[in-house]
């Protein structure tokens, strides 16, 4: 055992001139010793630093030592051992499943530890990762010091620990649960280097200290040297400070801090200081950063990555779970259904149709076939109960194989991450398959598994060879050959917050046993920034406000900023940024004037043709692009809900209704019925069956009224289809769904449309009859007899039902349909379909954003 020798370099150097000066320190400090420097071995603290090291190492010539990490190191030993069955290996997905076995093991917990798993299967996972960052925090902690030491670690671990009791008694059992399988823990893959015997260990210490290599260094039986390139904890800014090219720039708020991100990493690179650094101090903020440089077609290189869990082949995976839970939503089942390549476009839509309570339905059939044909396809997850783990990846994987998704994730790069994450593409070792194969779960439960391994995996997109700009944390920030480093978020929220230490263990206990701290994160930080400091060009940004919180200067920037004005130099100014703006002529946005020609619809419904009597572009996007506005499925219910659950009751009175038994029990009776069939809430149905109570008796008094003078209920919710002579030779069919059709005396018939809105609006249109398009449609569409009648029934109106008729329908449908020939076949020669942007449509006009409407050139 050597004590390790200590040399500290000059911590005000440059960045560029950091790797030649340890490459001359480490040679000469060898040659003075006469030790070989080819039998020598430096370590570094990360795998980025490698390559500017070895290169100053081979400019100086000669034999050259060997230039590592830790991690590197030990993986050119051979690979890490295999783990046992149930140790604590730092794998975080192998070892929340042995936490989870573990915990459910303990006599303490039984009982409400496996209630707990089935009832709440995210809570209990929070518990479970929360005994797993303690435990692997505790392995790491022994791991760090040589084997001879671990066993006083222990020891000191153990009589540091408080008594189980108390408020935080259940904390406690937690802890000292992940003490005692921490201790028992699989063998570090580094611990092969403290058996090596190279001719001399050389530690470098940049951004703060390396334990691992230190420990390494001193218990070997070689001489050992620590270069510490960091300044004194105490004071890490004092060199740096006196650096010349730093800028600070405040912005605004959170767009404005991305633009001037962006705007300097591309000024960096203009100026021909590539490669650039762009720190990852706010993860929000850089992901925006970084859309604003792939808008500017600028690539980089990721080293932080962000969540599996965020990318869509893992959210195809989730869905899939999702849509099979036996409750699923309908949301959930038609965002399945959208991926699922067993669905067909057409069936689809109509399932769609069906569930956003739709009038017409295309296919209702196919879509009934559709809902069959996926839990059909889910059942093999559905119900299968509470199974192991290693079954349910094996259905899991059975199920995308079958339908060809599996091959899909195969080839793409996120997909291939979340195949390997969840063990989909291997069976794993002992250790993993035992403890899959302990773990049991119901559908519940895997799929919070699922989330919950896919949340904590991180997902390293491939890099681009063309790259210049590379985004990294900030202790991986220093040390390279960077021409200019930006680093957003500079403020007392994102450079200078705690960090979130493992939720069992209190500071002052890992401060005592000398693990992960407070103090400790700090000083490395603080060094990390001093490192960073020492670049040709830096930029500090940060921002004034976030959403309604004030951010203020960060506290390390402060005590940098103290020292530079202490050192006698003027303080480096802060500079509200400002978008460059370059001055163009405003063009305004013209009315679109599209033309369809042989691409309009063969199939118009009335709500198509009023589109294109209120605006002609309306009826474009609607019939032409056949856009559509998708409105919520799983939300509660609305008033137009109402509307279609009283025309559904409605319909199954008049058509199951026994003449000779009472009406108001069989009207309650289809209220009952379509409540359950289309699964309603019955808190949520309340107040419209309270006032359906009020209505039904007048509705029933109604119909005797209309009965004594002759009529009856013929027909309901029927569909017609029909192309009239006067559209002969435009290939144009009408199509729609009547809410009712009445029969009278002396053959006459009466067609009634159902409306729950203004009876008020309802007798305006009736009362200009050309204007009223729907009706007189639902004329032409059972062609245009003088016997003939229609009418609105409002239903909404205090004196409900009341009936608002069109008089001379069976003339408007023949003006409509005369009209409509000669504005079909002036659309089919290429008229345009203007946008009118006029009168009250404009207002509620899902098309407004498509047409811009609210950007038009002034006339």
């Amino acid at each position: 055992m050597h004590a390790i020798k200590q040399i500290c370099l000059a911590p005000d150097a440059r960045a560029v001139d950091l790797w030649p000066a340890v490459a001359h320190t480490t040679l000469e400090w060898l040659h003075e010793r006469q030790l070989p420097a080819r039998d020598a071995i430096v370590l570094l603290p990360f795998a980025a630093l490698l390559a500017p090291a070895r290169t100053a190492f081979a400019a100086l010539g000669g034999w050259q030592p060997k230039v590592e990490t830790t991690l590197t190191l030990a993986a050119s030993l051979g690979p890490p051992p295999a783990p046992e069955a149930d140790q604590c290996t730092g794998d975080v997905v192998l070892d929340r499943l042995c936490a989870r076995s573990l915990l459910q093991r303990q006599p303490w917990t039984q009982g409400w530890a496996n209630d707990w798993a089935q009832t709440d299967p995210a809570g209990f996972e929070r518990i479970v990762a929360s005994l797993v960052d303690a435990a692997q925090a505790l392995r790491a902690g022994a791991q760090e010091r040589p084997p001879g030491e671990r066993a006083a670690f222990w020891a000191l671990a153990r009589s540091q620990l408080a008594p189980p009791v108390g408020p935080a008694a259940a904390e406690m059992m937690l802890l000292q649960l992940a003490l005692a399988w921490a201790a028992e823990a699989a063998p570090a893959h580094t611990d092969g280097l403290f058996g090596l015997l190279p001719s001399a260990w050389v530690a470098v210490t940049i951004g703060g200290p390396d334990e691992m290599a230190l420990s390494v260094a001193s218990q070997g039986h070689a001489p050992a040297l620590e270069l510490i390139v960091d300044a004194p904890a105490d004071n890490p800014f004092s060199a740096v400070c006196r650096q010349s090219d730093i800028r600070r720039l405040v912005c605004e708020d959170f767009e404005a801090e991305a633009q001037a991100a962006a705007a300097e990493v591309i000024h960096a690179l203009d100026a021909g200081r590539a490669p650039v650094a762009l720190v990852a101090l706010d993860r929000a903020l850089v992901r925006r950063v970084r859309a604003l440089l792939e808008r500017s077609h600028v690539p980089l290189v990721d080293e932080t990555g962000w969540v599996l869990a965020t990318t869509r082949a893992a959210a195809a995976v989730v869905g899939l779970l999702n849509a099979a839970a036996p409750a699923a939503a309908q949301d959930a089942l038609l965002d399945w259904l959208k991926d699922w390549p067993g669905a067909r476009p057409a069936a689809l839509d109509s399932l769609e149709a069906l569930w956003r309570g739709r009038r017409h339905v295309p296919d209702r059939d196919a879509a009934l076939q559709l809902f069959q044909d996926a839990r059909r396809h889910l059942h093999t997850l559905a119900g299968a109960g509470t199974l192991p783990l290693a079954a349910w990846l094996k259905r899991l994987r059975d199920l995308l194989a079958g339908d060809g998704t599996l091959e899909g994730l195969r080839a793409d790069a996120a997909g291939a991450q979340v195949l390997a994450a969840l063990h989909l593409q291997d069976e794993g070792g002992a250790a993993w398959q035992q403890a899959a194969a302990q773990t049991r779960l119901n559908l519940a439960g895997f799929t919070a598994w699922v989330q919950a391994t896919l949340e904590q995996s991180p997902y390293l997109p491939l890099p681009d060879p063309d790259a210049r700009v590379v985004l990294t944390p900030l202790a991986r920030a220093f040390g390279r050959p960077f021409g200019h480093i930006v680093v957003p978020g500079a403020d007392h929220r994102h450079l200078g917050a705690a960090d979130n230490p493992p939720a069992l263990i209190g500071d002052s206990w890992a401060a005592a046993l000398g693990l992960d701290h407070a103090a400790a994160r700090r000083q490395r930080r603080q060094a990390a920034l001093a490192q960073v400091l020492r670049a040709e060009h830096v930029t500090l940004l940060r921002r004034h406000r976030d959403d309604q919180d004030t951010l203020e200067e960060s506290p390390d920037v402060e005590w940098l900023l103290l020292c530079r004005q202490r050192s006698g130099a003027s303080v480096w100014p802060l500079q509200a940024w400002q978008p460059q703006r370059v001055a163009r002529p405003r063009v305004g946005v013209l009315r679109p004037q599209p033309t369809a020609g042989l691409a309009l619809p063969d199939v118009l419904s009335a709500t198509q043709l009023d589109a294109l009597r209120a605006c002609p572009y309306r009826f474009f996007a609607r019939a032409v692009l056949r856009l559509d506005d998708a409105e919520e499925i799983d939300t509660g219910l609305a008033k137009r809900d109402y509307g279609n659950w009283l025309h559904a009751v409605l319909h199954h009175f008049h058509s199951e209704r026994v003449y000779g038994q009472p009406p108001q029990a069989q009207l309650q009776q289809a209220a009952d019925h379509i409540t359950r069939q289309m699964a309603l809430d019955d808190g949520e149905m309340l107040p419209w069956r309270a006032s359906f109570e009020t209505f039904s008796p007048a509705y029933l008094a109604w119909c005797a009224e209309r009965e004594a003078a002759g009529w009856y209920w013929a027909d309901g919710e029927s569909d017609h289809r029909r192309a009239p002579p006067e559209l002969d030779g435009l290939s144009l069919n009408l199509r729609g769904r009547i809410d009712r059709l009445d029969h009278g005396p002396d053959g006459q018939q009466q067609l009634l449309d159902y409306k729950t809105g203004s009876a008020d609006v309802l007798k305006r249109k009736v009362n200009n009859p050309l204007e009223d398009t729907q009706l007189a449609f639902y004329a032409a569409l059972l062609g245009p007899a003088e016997t003939l009648g229609a009418a609105y029934v409002a239903l909404d109106s205090p004196k409900a039902p009341l009936l608002i008729a069109h008089k001379d329908v069976h003339f408007s449908a023949q003006t409509l349909l005369e009209g409509l020939g000669d504005e079909w076949q002036r659309l089919r020669e290429g008229a345009a379909m203007a946008a009118l942007g006029e009168g009250p449509v404009c207002e509620t006009c899902e098309a407004r954003g498509l047409c811009r409407r609210d950007h038009w050139q002034a006339p």
